[in-house]
């Protein structure tokens, strides 16, 4: 960390970035309207966010970032003072002194970090749509999944849950019964969902089968419970220091789709959750969201504008959200014009299309007389950047050219050994690091299916077993013994067969409505939202109300 006796140290208002002929400071008031560090491979925006890291963690800022590399992990190990930091630093009036931060490492697959999961029911249909690839009807025959399982209380935590509501509101095929016996004991919900337009069993296989392909990228892994409390992503450590909160990504960049998915859940549930908070002083969170054109190619008009509004207004929750790309242009206009903190590194043009983009860089900075902005973007070298920052009333200042300080902590990854130590120290240690397999829509739909098996069994004559049907099997043995259907196959009046559908219709809606009332009463996060209003926000993420 920067001694007191540096001029240029970060202080209390605004973090120190670097140096040239200016000084570029990044003002903590108006870090939360967001920003943007862009370059070509190789040409330091890792240092970069790393810098950035550093000054908003000093602050008592807590950070978010992707690690794509395993470079950011040193964040976490002490800095060495090797020549060239060394000689940097004194070139910018700072005399280097190593230091090193609070860090929890998060990991989809819960191998380099506490695991991260989120429910079914929390991801919603519109980012579960675009982590699927569905198209238009299919993304609709989904969102009927989804306001059935709301509507009747079928909680969706894992892939098990949206597959059994998924083959649940499936038509039959309009295969009739075999015998008076054979029921459909969820015609109800499929009733329900054809209410809601013409669900095919072609549509529902294809959805299937795009949760296959999910489920072989490792998908599993990151649908279940415990759910990622985001209280856990801001806290500070004993100092006062925001913690670094890193997710190991280098796998999880394999399945481009599933990691820009999951970072863009991750800042719908900030927006939906966060109260808001106006104008701080620095913000609550900052959000790094590194390889950003993953999130934005191909994304659908409508997501596309989600993403906009979440962007535009998540910063009156207290969150500050840099964008981590190679170009400007990777990133839409209406998200583009709300990144008023810019970090340019060099961009190399070897071809007209190459010589286009820089201009369209070039384009995004406030001018500077004094700079020919397009050509020293392509002269810029490694560490340099061209910045604006945002400052005054929030207008952005003239570009200039300048120098990135050196970090404090270690430039590069840790070891297997010191990642490993960092997590036994974690504060987080041990919360997430078991799964648990609450009761859910799978189960309360084999609960259901089981149910109606036992009573069909007891009206053909079979003596009941302990405890077999449940609540539902005992209903139907009570009122079948009043209506006298409990004989034999063969030997009831029509009057009777009438009666034991009635029977079996009562029971089921009863035991549906319990189940919307009871939710999730064996366990998991979600059991407190059954029951009550279901609201989806922006992105589709479950509300609690």
């Amino acid at each position: 960390m920067a001694g007191s006796d540096n001029k240029l140290a970060d202080t209390a208002e605004k973090v120190f970035i670097g140096k040239s002929e200016q000084e570029a400071w990044l003002t903590l008031a108006l870090a939360n309207r967001h920003g943007l560090v862009t370059g070509a491979t190789g040409t330091g925006k890792t240092v970069t966010l790393q810098v950035m890291a550093e000054g908003f963690a000093r602050a008592g800022v807590p950070v978010f970032a992707a690690d794509i590399k395993g470079d950011l992990s040193g964040i976490a190990a002490t800095g060495e003072a090797k020549d060239f930091i060394t000689k940097r630093a004194s070139g910018m009036g700072l005399s280097f002194q190593p230091d090193r931060f609070s860090t929890v490492f998060w990991d989809v697959f819960g191998e380099q970090g506490h695991p991260v999961r989120a429910t079914v029911t929390e991801m919603g249909p519109l980012l579960l749509s675009r982590m699927l690839d569905l198209n238009d009807v299919q993304e609709g025959v989904l969102n009927v999944a989804f306001r059935v399982a709301d509507e009747n209380g079928l909680t969706l935590v894992d892939m098990k849950d949206l597959r059994a509501l998924l083959d649940a509101i499936a038509p039959n095929g309009g295969k009739k019964p075999v015998d008076e016996d054979d029921v459909d004991e969820l015609a109800d919900i499929r009733k329900a969902a054809q209410g809601y337009g013409n669900v095919s069993k072609a549509t529902v296989g294809t959805i299937q089968r795009q949760l296959l392909v999910l489920e072989n990228q490792g998908g599993t892994k990151f649908f279940g419970e415990p759910a990622l409390a985001l209280n856990d992503f801001m806290k500070a450590d004993s100092d006062g220091r925001g913690y670094v909160n890193i997710l190991v990504a280098d796998k999880l960049m394999q399945s481009p789709r599933l990691y820009a998915t999951f970072l863009l859940w991750m800042l719908s549930e900030l927006f939906e959750e966060l109260p808001e908070a106006g104008d701080l002083p620095k913000p609550k969170l900052v959000f790094f969201f590194d390889e950003a054109h993953l999130l934005f190619n191909d994304a659908p008009k409508a997501l596309l504008d989600k993403i906009e509004q979440v962007v535009r207004l998540i910063r009156s929750k207290g969150v500050g959200v840099y964008f981590v790309t190679q170009n400007p242009i990777d990133v839409p206009d209406k998200v583009l014009a709300q990144l008023g903190n810019r970090v340019q590194h060099a961009l190399r043009a070897f071809t007209p299309r190459d010589q286009k983009a820089v201009q369209a860089a070039a384009q995004t900075f406030r001018p500077n007389p004094k700079l020919d902005t397009a050509r020293v973007i392509m002269e810029l070298g490694t560490g340099e950047a061209l910045v604006s920052f945002l400052e005054g009333k929030g207008t952005p200042s003239m570009v200039e050219r300048v120098l990135i300080r050196p970090p404090s902590a270690r430039i590069g990854p840790l070891t297997p050994e010191e990642r490993k130590q960092v997590m036994n120290a974690s504060p987080l240690k041990g919360k997430y690091d078991t799964a648990i397999d609450a009761e859910s829509a799978y189960e309360m739909i084999q609960k259901r299916i089981a149910g109606t098996a036992a009573t069909a069994g007891e009206a053909g004559g079979g003596a009941p077993a302990s405890g077999g049907g449940g609540i539902l099997g005992q209903l139907g043995a009570i009122v079948g013994t009043i209506f006298g259907t409990n004989v034999k196959r063969g030997r009831m009046s029509t009057g009777q067969v009438i009666a034991r559908q009635v029977t079996r219709s009562v029971t089921n809606k009863v035991i549906g409505d319990l189940a919307a009332g009871v939710g999730k009463s064996v366990g998991g996060s979600l059991g407190g939202s059954i029951g009550r209003s279901l609201v989806r926000g922006a992105l589709g993420g479950l509300l609690r109300r």
